[in-house]
């Protein structure tokens, strides 16, 4: 089969030759049982290329499985991947087969395999060096027939560094690597992919097909485009639904892009800026520019309340140099400057010492943390990986931060 046809075969969008690349590693390969490892950022297709080598391959009568190892907590994803016997632990009241067993003779998909705690990994890897398991809780060994392909978006070599990942496993999963190309490194397919997300769009909502004019396609090529394929189709929809419009302009396209580095700043790849796991990281900066945005209304509030002439004058004599400070960050035309009195009153000669003081706007990170995961878990009902999607962090480690914070 030749790429165009699989292209077809499987809604594959795009002629970059990056891309057809991958397309061609995965139909070389899909004949053989060689273990394959799928290399991409997040939103970048990488669920497509499993079903390829699995629907090109002998097993395609066989049984399909995709697994998401971060979607299941670490104190069950042993058993769900490999079994238990009946009273193996709390809870197990019977035995049951794990996914390996029972795609026996099939292909088993294992998306962010990085994921995976070091115990289970030791296990992955005798299932892949000998295809033999034992389910949690017995002593008999198990035979399995099971071709593997893994996918990840983290840089696994890093994480070995870290001492996250068995550096014997990925050299076992990358037998044969594939890499999926970012929609920054194929900037040429990203109107191609707007026209069949517009095109597929205006069919189910029964409606005009959305149609670009020049400045918007160069917008569209040279944003960065972070969630990468899986962004763009949404971007697509809610200016479907939304616009009135059906011609897209630069400026309306513009009010659907968010800024790059309105949210997080850049965080560059050093290894003084690699500690601690990135998502964790995210967090915190999320935290941070809450916490920024919060007092700067309150900031606001202030001196609302000082216009209005709803603080006293003793209290104004007294925090003289901070409500001087506060009409300066404002810079509300006409209002106080510094060194001048402060509206509504006589003037008011200021001490010797005019330096701005500090406000004290720390807060505890670990409170507000907390906090946001709460009203997280609150807002998508106790689902925890729609409340973990919220927070952009895996559900692995929300329900990690679940138990270290005792959140109930």
């Amino acid at each position: 089969m030749d790429i165009q046809t699989i292209k077809q075969r499987f809604s594959i969008i795009g002629n970059s030759p990056l891309l057809e690349r991958a397309i061609d590693i995965a139909r070389q390969v899909a004949g053989t049982d060689i273990t394959v490892l799928i290399n991409g950022e997040s939103g970048v297709g990488k669920e497509v290329f499993p079903q390829i080598i699995h629907q090109l391959s002998a097993r395609k009568h066989g049984p399909y499985i995709a697994v998401n190892c971060g979607a299941i907590p670490e104190g069950t994803i042993d058993s769900e991947l490999f079994g238990h016997e009946k009273g193996a632990f709390t809870g197990a009241h019977e035995s049951r087969k794990g996914y390996f067993e029972v795609v026996s003779g099939g292909t088993i998909f294992l998306d962010e395999v990085a994921e995976l705690p070091l115990s289970t990994q030791v296990r992955l890897l005798r299932v892949l060096e000998t295809g033999e398991f034992i389910r949690v809780g017995s002593s008999k060994v198990i035979k399995t027939d099971v071709r593997v392909v893994a996918a990840t978006n983290v840089n696994i070599p890093d994480a070995i560094a870290k001492g996250r990942f068995r550096q014997d496993l990925y050299y076992r999963l990358n037998t044969v690597p594939i890499y999926i190309p970012p929609l920054r490194e194929r900037k040429d397919d990203i109107i191609l992919l707007f026209r069949k997300f517009a095109v597929d769009f205006a069919e189910k909502y029964r409606m005009p097909a959305l149609e670009l004019d020049e400045s918007a396609k160069q917008m569209l090529m040279s944003y960065r485009w972070q969630g990468n394929v899986r962004q763009l189709k949404n971007i697509t929809e809610q200016i479907s639904i939304i616009e009135q419009s059906r011609l897209i302009t630069g400026p309306i396209l513009q009010k659907y892009l968010p800024s790059e580095n309105r949210d997080l700043p850049v965080l560059y790849n050093n290894k003084e800026q690699q500690g601690g796991d990135f998502s964790e990281r995210e967090l915190l900066y999320k935290v941070l520019f809450d916490m920024k945005r919060d007092i700067n209304e309150l900031k606001k509030l202030v001196v609302d309340i000082i216009d209005q002439g709803e603080i006293s004058h003793e209290l104004k004599r007294e925090h003289q140099s901070i409500i001087t400070q506060l009409y300066s960050e404002n810079d509300k035309k006409g209002q106080m400057k510094f060194g001048e009195a402060i509206p509504h009153e006589e003037p008011i000669v200021l001490d010797s010492y005019v330096t701005p003081e500090e406000v004290d706007e720390s807060l505890s990170l670990q409170k507000k943390e907390i906090d946001m995961i709460r009203r997280a878990i609150e807002k998508h009902g106790g689902k925890r990986k729609n409340a973990a999607k919220e927070l952009g962090i895996s559900e692995r480690t929300l329900y990690r931060k679940i138990k270290e914070y005792d959140i109930r």
